[in-house]
């Protein structure tokens, strides 16, 4: 795998610091290290919507937490301790502790997650705050036009 020097970056851009960071991270993920499990899809379901759909067989509503923090949406699963020991011939349905990762984008928030039929629904949409909307900006006339004579009264 190749490796990326983006020094330059830091040192050319004012600003751009969470972008080069975060490409830094892409870049040094150990792909070695990452799992596929649990599977996930990620749909847009909009202009400015998206659906996060994670495989959870096995796993209660309890036994997941879905967070937000700093910009990262953190999806978790540990399974309750079961009290009794059983034998399985076959096991194919894994329900192993996870912890899977997405990093959001500025302003894009999670407006609800739901659990149905082994999936966990995600869902996010990104909410521009009206300070950062554009915006039309009114024009004036001429100065000329604008100016207010005022007459002496003799």
């Amino acid at each position: 795998m190749r490796s990326y020097d983006f020094a330059p970056l830091y040192r050319a851009t004012v600003g751009f610091d969470r972008v080069a960071d975060l490409m830094d991270r892409l870049m040094t993920t150990d792909t070695g290290a990452q799992t596929n499990y649990p599977p996930y899809n990620i749909e847009k379901t909009g202009d400015d919507a998206w659906r996060i759909t994670v495989a959870v067989a096995g796993f209660t509503a309890d036994e997941l937490t879905v967070e937000v923090r700093e910009n990262a949406l953190i999806v978790a699963a540990r399974k309750a301790d079961e009290g009794e020991e059983r034998t399985f011939l076959h096991r194919g349905i894994a329900t192993r502790a996870f912890e899977r990762r997405f990093h959001l984008a500025d302003h894009v928030r999670v407006s609800g997650a739901e659990q149905a039929d082994g999936l966990l629904h995600i869902d996010l949409v990104k909410e521009i705050p009206e300070a950062l909307k554009p915006r039309r900006i009114e024009i004036a006339g001429p100065a000329a036009t604008r100016t207010k004579v005022i007459e002496n009264a003799e």
